[in-house]
């Protein structure tokens, strides 16, 4: 083991054993359940001996990305690589729904697919049409993000809620069917943008307003009725230092406007490891102390809402082959963890491809395969060990496939992860193929006539 590795990995092992046994526990716990499938024949009469073969199709646990840069890359080879490894490894997308970017110019909507093309902005409509071949959840980030209102929209407040409305109530008409999960509001804890050089942006008035929550979520529940709204926050407001149990701000944030009745069904923590590689072993020792993140999900979940790690980076800072393994197993033992916590509903990487990004550390907006680390594919497209390491994960360790045969009543119990399953009887030379949901908090009875 190098010595960098040993001291970056240094808090799971301090708390291996305590680890290992919360993963092994909450695993089994909270993401598996028991099924049972009855093999009849057409009378309904148990078929004794039925060969019963199960095989894991889907996740309900959702594990997603941003797709930013779907269609934006140089070239159509890169563009199908990018979507063809999103697709194989996530059945979540986060799409772009930043109102600067959106709505550049006032009145003038970006939904469409032939819309004026913005970097790591791909139009609502054409990611949609992408989910919705690949079988991918899509979410929507964010509704009021205050560093994201455009120029043009005037700082007074009560311009801000009009405008903010009118917003709302636009994309709620087109899109509150086909998107479940919305971000209604972003990063309230942090500093107010004054100015920001490279977009021209100032803080609305808004931002200070003692209304901000509650407003945003009132009005965004009118346009999406049925829909879950998550409130999320960045990582410097959450994790490490900034826990303090019921005393973190973020906690408090949420706990009084839950109290006072807004209606927040989600929430989201961010988990950005943005960290020169030289500040790396400081800044990460509580970050990645699994007693520190179990702690804050524990606090969290006693909100009694859904929590999502909505925007996950963890660098492997160069190309080198050490510095990808050691990516690729700090983010192992990080999903392990979170997968584990019953309260978890979503894990949702940030940036797929390295070399892309919205800026560099001095607002630089360049890319290139020296820029950015921070992702599961390399500049050309090629999977990292992060990205291989996530792939077992999901798709083999967390997946549940057997051949067994029937017992004489014409039954096979089983206990696998919650998704859809493609199940294949075969009895009196006939076979039989059918899709059921192990979902949880059902029965799961599942009969199957042949």
């Amino acid at each position: 083991m190098s010595e960098r590795r040993e001291k970056i990995l240094k808090p799971f092992e301090e708390s291996r054993e305590m680890m290992e046994e919360r993963i092994a526990t909450g695993i089994e716990l909270y993401r598996k359940g028991r099924a049972i499938i009855k093999v009849v024949d057409a009378d309904g009469n148990a078929v004794d001996g039925a060969e019963i073969a199960l095989d894991q199709k889907t996740h309900d646990f959702k594990f997603g990305a941003n797709c930013f840069m779907l269609d934006e890359l140089e070239t159509p080879e890169k563009n199908e690589a990018y979507k063809k490894a999103f697709a194989e490894l996530f059945n979540l997308a986060t799409l772009p729904f930043y109102w600067a970017d959106l709505e550049p110019t006032e009145g003038e909507l970006r939904f469409t697919k032939d819309s004026q093309k913005i970097y790591r902005r791909p139009t609502p409509d054409l990611c949609l049409e992408w989910c919705r071949e690949n079988g991918i959840a899509p979410k929507l980030h964010c509704l009021n993000y205050d560093q994201w209102t455009p120029g043009w929209v005037p700082r007074d407040t009560a311009s801000v809620k009009r405008l903010l409305d009118k917003r709302m109530r636009e994309i709620g008409e087109r899109y509150s069917k086909e998107i479940q999960p919305i971000e209604v509001i972003n990063e309230t804890l942090l500093r107010e943008v004054t100015y920001d050089p490279f977009t021209s942006r100032h803080s609305t008035r808004f931002f200070r307003e003692p209304d901000l929550v509650s407003w945003s979520f009132e009005h965004a529940r009118k346009y999406f009725p049925a829909n879950e709204l998550i409130m999320n926050e960045a990582t410097e407001r959450i994790w490490g230092e900034a826990f303090h149990y019921d005393r973190s701000n973020y906690y408090m944030q949420l706990e009084r406007a839950i109290e006072h009745g807004v209606s927040i069904d989600g929430i989201g923590l961010q988990y950005h490891m943005f960290f020169k590689r030289e500040d790396e072993e400081d800044r990460t020792r509580l970050l990645y102390d699994p007693k520190i993140l179990y702690g804050v999900m524990d606090q969290y979940a006693y909100l009694r809402k859904p929590l999502s790690l909505t925007e996950v980076t963890v660098p492997a800072y160069s190309k080198d082959p050490e510095d990808e393994a050691l990516q690729a197993e700090i983010l192992t033992n990080l999903y392990r963890i979170w997968f584990s916590h019953p309260a978890m509903e979503h894990i949702i990487y940030w940036n797929v491809a390295d070399g892309y990004a919205a800026f560099a550390p001095q607002g630089d907006m360049t890319f290139g395969e020296n820029y950015y680390h921070g992702a599961l594919l390399r500049f050309d497209m090629s999977k990292k060990p992060a990205y291989d390491a996530l792939y077992h994960l999901i798709h083999e360790e967390w997946h549940t496939a057997l051949t067994e045969t029937a017992d004489a009543a014409g039954a096979l119990k089983f206990k696998g992860f919650y998704g859809n399953y493609e199940v294949k009887v075969a009895a009196g030379g006939k076979e039989v193929t059918k899709t059921v949901h192990l979902e949880k908090g059902a029965d799961n009875e599942f009969v199957v006539v042949i």
